[in-house]
This record gives structure tokens, C-alpha cells and sequence, in this order.
């Protein structure tokens, strides 16, 4: 019997006594033998041993390969309630067995779940023994081309928990172990690590490293470090890098241009920053919807937001407007500063040139436009967004329709009602009130009269006496109608009043 690696020898066994060993009498009589030996595991009760004695006996069976063992880890240990954390101590077991190797595929899967689950003493373990006992396929001159992939996910956990140490080690543990010289992804890794926990000095330091290896940078190694740079107040130098990357051929995307239009409002640039924007369309690099907010949001902040919207309808005119660019926030700034007028402007061109308003930047314009009493205009836009399958909300339909209402202009607050309606919308008691008080003010009985009834017909009437006062705002001269079938007598409705 081969001996147990060190890390099973080292596995604490039960507070109680250790279960007896399995009498001979349970194996079947077949050649193909049961698993031996079979691991110590510290399990809180015997039964819970010989239940994974059982379980290991079901699914492996002796002689089993590297497929068969990752299916067992993959397939029926991973999703075990009781000893799916044991993985990694039946990993180690199996390679105790003299007809049993581990090649790539059994490492690569144990090396994602250590890395998943941040058990990063175990994952240290695993990569020394990796060291030690390459794969199968690397017995030749050549090294297993899956080894990187394999240091790959423990060095991007390492990063992760800011295990810098361990991560580099990890690093150099890979160089000696691969052909030729580590992907530049790897590289990156490390960069992006070293930048977002703070140590940019590390990251400039491993990007030297990395050219002194003839490592060539590649577009995100650059958007990395032109970020790390913005973020350090170190602007001048994301420009120089910027620079350096176009001299070398690596052709800057849209998350480039944003990092430093960005960086330029920071600094408060603002000439430089749409002057970028700009180079991106010369360039012909698509806008993102980031690269908009950035641009409008920094000069709308700057109280620029005339030229924000000049700049946005010039973008649009480009076609380079992304069509999931939501402008609500410049729409907000003009209605806030009462100028309403000129956000509809911007609204009504941007939609001729195919970028439909979102609704939440309609329902602000409607908003703006009623308080500043534009209410026809208001009207209109709310008819076009109705048009488009946009329902606006409740409270901003039912002011509306009291600013109609107001300006004796019940008719059509009503048809625009309507035309709600058949869109989706449901009226509610607001919104009757509203119109009937319009149809009273301006003496439209007959019209008053039929949204009472239709008020009636949805029960939104809680009582007979809301329905007499109802009838009598619309005229104390007119005689009261037939009283509905629902409501008991005449009698019941008059005393009501």
C-alpha cells in the first residue's frame, strides 16, 4: 500500500474512535477491486465516515482515470451537500494511488475551485505540487501548454484578495514551468491588480518587468495604466502614454478616449476633453453612451449647458449618438432652470434625427413644460410619446390634465384621456374629478354627464351622495337622471343630499 501524501497524514481524525475498516465481506467478488486505499478524513461522526466511504465506493471503483475522476469531482462530489468540501483532500488521494496521474484537466478544475471558493492555502499547495508533478503531456521537451492557463486562475484570485505576494510567486513558480515567455494577459493581471488596490508604483514597476521581458504591451496593458495614471493626478503622463501607445501601433478604443476626456474635465479642460471627443469621430471610434455622459454631464456642470446641447444635436446630426443614450439630464437642467422651452427644441431634433426621447427625460419635459404654462406644447408632446407606446405616469397625466382643465380646455384633456387610455393607461379617481370639475366650470353638461357615467360603470362612485354632488356641480337646474338599477330608490338619492 502506498503511503498517504503529508497533507492527509496532517487531516485531524474524529473525536470519537476511528471507525473499524470495512470487512472484506461487503466487497463484491470482481476483478475490478474497490477503491485502496481509501483516505482519513476528519469527519465530525463515524457514520458520516462511512457514509463517504460509501459514496466513494459507489462512483470510483479501481482502475479509474483522470476523466473518470474529474467527472466524479465535477459531476457528483461538486453538488454533494455533506462533502463537497472535501475535494480537495480526495484530489490529493487519488494521486497516492501508483496507477493514477493527474494531468491537466484535473488541475485546471481543482485549481477554478480553490480559486472560486478563496481557499488559498490549499491553492498554494496545489500549484507546489503542480511544480513538482507536471502534467502527463508535459513529459517531453515541451511543457503542458494548459499550465498557464492553470497558474492563470490563482493568480487572478491572489489579485482579487490583494495577495500580491502570493500572486508574483505564483508568477514566477509559472515562468520556470512554461515555454517561451508568459502571455501578456498575465501580465495584465497583475497590473490591473496592482492599480486598483492603490499600488500604482507596483504597477509601472511590473510594467517595466514586463518589457524587460520583450513582453509587447497590448491595449488594455496601456488602458490600464493610462487609468492608473488619471487616477494618481499624474495626467501629463496618461497623455505621454497615450501618445506612446499610438507609436507603437496599438490603436486606442472608446474606453481610451473616455479615460482621458474624462481626465481632461477633471482638470477642467473642458476644450481639450470635446476636442477628443471629436478626434474619436475623425478617428471613427463609436461613441459609447459613457463617452455622452461624460462630455454632457462635466459641461452641464460647468453651467455650459447651451453648448452641451449644441454639442449633443451636433452628434446627432454625425450619427455617432449611441441609440441607447438616455440625454434626461440635460432635459432636466433646462426645465430647472425654466427654460423648458429650449429643452423641447432639443427634444424635437433629436427625434427627427431618429434618437426618441426615454421616459423619464418625456415626462420631465411635460413637467416642465406645464409649470412654465406652455400647456399646449405640453399637450403635444404627451399626443407624440402616447404615439410611440409611452404611457406617462399617473401624476404627471393627471396635472396635465388639470392645467387643461384650467384653461377651459376640457375637450381635450378628455381626448387626450382617450388616447391614454387605449395606450394603457388607467384613469383613477384624479383623473375623473378633474374632468368633470373642467365640464362644470365651462357648463358642458352633456359631456360632464357622460364621464360621471363612466365613472359609474368602474365603481370608482364610493357612494350616493358623491353621485347627487357630482350631478349638482354640473347644474343646480338640472333635473337628476333616473337613478341606476344598483341603487335602491329616488327617494334614497334626494334625502342623501
Amino acid at each position: 500500500m502506498k503511503k498517504l501524501p503529508p497533507i492527509l497524514r496532517k487531516l485531524q481524525t474524529p473525536k470519537s474512535s476511528p471507525p473499524p475498516p470495512l470487512p472484506d465481506a461487503i466487497l463484491p467478488p470482481s476483478p475490478r477491486t474497490l477503491l485502496a486505499p481509501l483516505p482519513s478524513f476528519a469527519l465530525s461522526a463515524p457514520h458520516h465516515y462511512a457514509q463517504l466511504l460509501h459514496f466513494l465506493k459507489t462512483h470510483l471503483t479501481l482502475p479509474f482515470t483522470p476523466n473518470n475522476l474529474l467527472h466524479f469531482l465535477k459531476s457528483k462530489l461538486h453538488f454533494h451537500p455533506k462533502f463537497t468540501h472535501y475535494d480537495f483532500h480526495i484530489f490529493n488521494w487519488a494521486s497516492s494511488i501508483d496507477s493514477f496521474r493527474h494531468d491537466h484537466s484535473t488541475f485546471a478544475w481543482m485549481a477554478r475551485t480553490l480559486a472560486a471558493t478563496d481557499r488559498f492555502a490549499e491553492l498554494k499547495s496545489l500549484l507546489q505540487f503542480l511544480a513538482s508533478s507536471p502534467c502527463p503531456c508535459s513529459d517531453g521537451i515541451f511543457s503542458c501548454p494548459q499550465t498557464e492557463s492553470i497558474f492563470q486562475f490563482a493568480i487572478t484570485a491572489y489579485c482579487r484578495a490583494a495577495k500580491f505576494d502570493e500572486a508574483v510567486f505564483a508568477f514566477d513558480s509559472m515562468k520556470k514551468l512554461i515555454d517561451g515567455k508568459p502571455s501578456v494577459v498575465i501580465y495584465n493581471i497583475l497590473i490591473n491588480g496592482f492599480v486598483k488596490s492603490g499600488r500604482f508604483n507596483k504597477a509601472l514597476g511590473f510594467y517595466d518587468r514586463m518589457l524587460s521581458d520583450r513582453v509587447k504591451p497590448d491595449l488594455y496593458t496601456f488602458n490600464i495604466l493610462i487609468s492608473g495614471y488619471c487616477r494618481n493626478s499624474q495626467f501629463a503622463l496618461a497623455l505621454e502614454l497615450f501618445k506612446e501607445m499610438r507609436e507603437m501601433g496599438c490603436c486606442p478604443n472608446v474606453v481610451s478616449f473616455n479615460t482621458l476626456i474624462k481626465g481632461f474635465f477633471r482638470e477642467r479642460k473642458f476644450d481639450d476633453g470635446i476636442a477628443m471627443a471629436y478626434e474619436m469621430i475623425e478617428l471613427g471610434c463609436k461613441f459609447s453612451s459613457v463617452t455622452c455622459e461624460i462630455v454632457m454631464d462635466g459641461l452641464c456642470r460647468e453651467g455650459r449647458v447651451h453648448e452641451a446641447c449644441e454639442i449633443l444635436i451636433d452628434f446627432s446630426r454625425k450619427r455617432v449618438l449611441p441609440k441607447d443614450y438616455d440625454y434626461f439630464g440635460v432635459i432636466e437642467k433646462l426645465c430647472g432652470k425654466g427654460n423648458a422651452g429650449k429643452a423641447m427644441e432639443v427634444v424635437e431634433e433629436l427625434w427627427r434625427e431618429g434618437s426618441v426621447p426615454s421616459f423619464i427625460a418625456s415626462t420631465t419635459l411635460i413637467d416642465g413644460l406645464r409649470k412654465e404654462g406652455r400647456v399646449n406644447d405640453a399637450m403635444n408632446i404627451t399626443e407624440r410619446i402616447l404615439k410611440e407606446a409611452m404611457v406617462p405616469d399617473s401624476v404627471t397625466l393627471n396635472s396635465l390634465l388639470q392645467e387643461l382643465c384650467n384653461v377651459r380646455k376640457t375637450v381635450e384633456a378628455n381626448r387626450l384621456r382617450l388616447l391614454a387610455s387605449s395606450k394603457g393607461f388607467e384613469p383613477d379617481s384624479k383623473t375623473y374629478y378633474t374632468l368633470i370639475s373642467g365640464y362644470t366650470m365651462e357648463g358642458n353638461k352633456v359631456e360632464g354627464q357622460r364621464v360621471v357615467d363612466e365613472m359609474l360603470d368602474k365603481e370608482l362612485i364610493p357612494d350616493i351622495a358623491t353621485y347627487n354632488r357630482l350631478m349638482d356641480r354640473l347644474s343646480n337646474a338640472y333635473e337628476k337622471r333616473s337613478i341606476p338599477s344598483r341603487y335602491p330608490s329616488s327617494s334614497k338619492l334626494v334625502t342623501s343630499t
